[in-house]
């Protein structure tokens, strides 16, 4: 037995013509109903008031000014009531809505001949004031409240369209100031090189004596100084993202600083670090300590109180990066709540840490524990020099 399935509105339901052309139709209805005792040209109003509301969507007070002298003369009531309707929907003062149905209530309680109702403090006068209030407030109201539901549609697209931009300019700023970073390390380690070359190449300039050796160290020292000063260049624009021409590029971490950041860290870490004998390349060397810099400071805003683990050790020609911890203790001290302030954080320094091993060809993942911790794996090729 299988379930009903809901029934869908047919197409032409959701047509702006059906929903335009739908009023009028249901005037027209209603001046024909109230023809049969009414002369020619008081029909013609009515007719007018109903064909009036073709214009409703951009002349909705002009439009209501058409049907009043309809209602006034003949009981009819749909054209009106649709023109409230219109101008409490497509105008923004709450005057001209509340002046607006006061005119129908007015012309609705005053209607013709002005005999039929005399003015007179009675039950009867009472309670048709009442209805013609009524009948006049309430397309009033659900014109203000389509209005109101309109405007507060736009506004919540607005605001979803601006937080997606600014999600999207702080992964951008996340990214540019971690390619500035390595901007500076980029210039940190091929200066270095390159300033070697130099070096080497000046010292056999003047050591050697064979006149083409000599003119092959001078070439050499030039280009070295030609790379030099194009690399600057390159690093300079590069780093007019956002970080100060006027800070010098200052040394960058090496594995042999990792014991010292988990020190200042103030973490209790349980630390194992084994990277062999051998130095490894200087770019792995500083993904390894971003990524234990970053992930310990993660720990510091979201689990402070927390079991860590940090192990950093060599598996063949591959340096395996791993930094853990366990939940975050509660109010009671124990493992397993949650801390009652947190410091914010996105998680966007990872973005670069990923983009860093990727570079080098390894990779990053960041995810929850089991037992509602956080753990930050980086797997970097390293072949050793």
């Amino acid at each position: 037995m299988t379930a009903d399935r809901p029934r869908r509105r047919p197409a032409w339901t959701g047509s702006p013509w059906v929903a335009l052309l739908l009023p009028v139709l249901f005037s027209l209805v209603d001046a024909a109903l109230v023809a049969r005792n009414s002369s020619w040209w008081e029909n013609g109003l009515s007719v007018l008031a109903a064909v009036a509301l073709l214009l409703r969507r951009r002349f909705p007070v002009l439009v209501l000014l058409l049907t009043l002298p309809g209602s006034f003369l003949n009981y009819i009531w749909i054209a009106p009531v649709t023109a409230v309707y219109s101008v409490a929907a497509h105008r923004s003062r709450p005057w001209v809505t509340t002046v607006a149905a006061t005119a129908f209530a007015l012309v609705e309680f005053f209607h013709w001949p002005l005999s039929d109702h005399p003015l007179a403090l009675d039950r009867d006068n009472a309670l048709y004031a009442i209805q013609c209030v009524m009948l006049a407030g309430g397309p009033a109201a659900l014109g203000l409240l389509s209005r109101t539901r309109r405007e507060l549609a736009t506004k919540l697209d607005e605001l979803t369209r601006g937080q997606e931009r600014e999600s999207r300019l702080l992964a951008e700023r996340v990214l540019i100031s971690e390619r500035g970073r390595l901007a500076r390390e980029m210039h940190d380690v091929v200066s270095h090189q390159v300033s070697l070359i130099s070096i080497q190449a000046g010292a056999l300039q003047v050591s050697s004596a064979d006149p083409a050796a000599v003119a092959t160290a001078r070439t050499i020292r030039e280009l070295s100084v030609r790379t030099l000063e194009e690399l600057r260049q390159m690093v300079g624009v590069l780093r007019a993202s956002g970080v100060r021409r006027d800070v010098p590029l200052a040394p960058q971490p090496r594995l042999a600083d990792l014991c010292r950041l988990i020190q200042e860290s103030g973490l209790p870490a349980e630390t194992e670090i084994s990277t062999g004998e051998l130095p490894w390349p200087e770019a792995v060397e500083r993904a390894a300590y971003r990524t234990v810099q970053e992930a310990l400071t993660n720990i510091s805003k979201h689990a402070p109180d927390a079991a860590v683990e940090v192990r950093v050790l060599a598996r063949g020609a591959r340096l395996r990066v791993e930094v853990r911890n366990g939940p975050p203790a509660g109010p009671d001290g124990r493992p397993g709540g949650t801390p009652a302030e947190t410091l914010p954080g996105g998680g966007h320094g990872l973005i670069g840490l990923r983009e860093r091993a990727q570079l080098l060809g390894g990779t990053l993942t960041a995810r929850p524990t089991p037992d509602g911790g956080f753990e930050v794996l980086a797997d970097l090729p390293a072949a050793r020099d």
